[in-house]
């Protein structure tokens, strides 16, 4: 048993944002189910944990199937007995070119992996945390500066991140009675592989190309862990973290 004996599955754990968020999860004494497409990056993402490793399990899954997200949250329930957290991590991009040379395949896997995935682990965990005793849990969604402003050339990408808000405030919203708080936390910036052309420069708005500052990635997890452990009396319903000099406000 944990430190404290709250379980989270967190999607998207094997690299990135999932990966630092799962090992801050379990340095703060979750019991964690990671998920993602591949299990040896997952088990590595248990290794880096070190001695907390002892806390994690993992699940190979792809949340755009809804029988393999069903799988998973069966498979939490058998393994941990309830889910006190949840957080939609697991996100893809599309390449950056002009918005009319995207093509339908690519789109819909932006939309399937970013928001319909995060919409099937929703249900699944509203369906365990109203079931469970006691009731409730947390859930706090990835979201994304671009869920506020775009980058140029990131329609798909954009579009789901400002749906995710939407579908934040309404898990919010519809949980409220089932004492399921849910909250977004907004990232600028952090220093993972999928930003790595940010620190060798990427397209502006106008149409330059400047390197921007990014931020430790770790901080993500150490601001998901505080979201995390407010009482579900209390809720973080938007947090915006992102290196302090990147662009964004004013977008420069």
């Amino acid at each position: 048993m944990s430190r404290h004996g709250r379980i989270a599955i967190v999607t998207g754990a094997g690299s990135g944002i999932g990966r630092s968020v799962a090992i801050a999860l379990l340095n703060d004494g979750y019991q964690v189910m990671l998920t993602g497409r591949h299990k040896e990056t997952l088990d590595e993402t248990i290794r880096l944990a070190e001695a907390n490793g002892s806390y994690a399990t993992t699940f190979t899954a792809d949340i755009t199937e809804p029988s393999s997200v069903a799988a998973l949250f069966k498979a939490t329930a058998d393994h941990f007995g309830r889910l006190d957290l949840l957080f939609n991590n697991a996100g893809i991009s599309a390449p950056g070119v002009p918005l009319e040379d995207i093509t339908i395949e690519q789109w819909r896997l932006v939309v399937d992996t970013n928001l319909t995935g995060a919409f099937l682990c929703t249900q699944e965990a509203f369906r365990l945390m109203k079931a469970q005793d006691p009731k409730g849990g947390r859930i706090i969604n990835n979201g994304s500066i671009s869920a506020h402003v775009p980058r140029p050339f990131s329609a798909p990408y954009t579009a789901t991140k400002h749906a995710i808000t939407g579908l934040t405030r309404s898990t919010a919203l519809d949980g409220r009675a089932y004492d399921i708080a849910c909250g977004q936390i907004d990232i600028g910036n952090a220093a993972t592989s999928m930003v790595d052309q940010i620190s060798a420069g990427i397209i502006q708005a106008n149409g330059e190309i400047a390197v921007e500052p990014t931020m430790d990635v770790a901080e993500v997890g150490r601001a998901v862990v505080y979201m995390a452990s407010l009482p579900l009396t209390e809720n973080v319903q938007f947090m915006t973290i992102m290196a302090t000099k990147m662009p964004f406000i004013g977008r420069g």
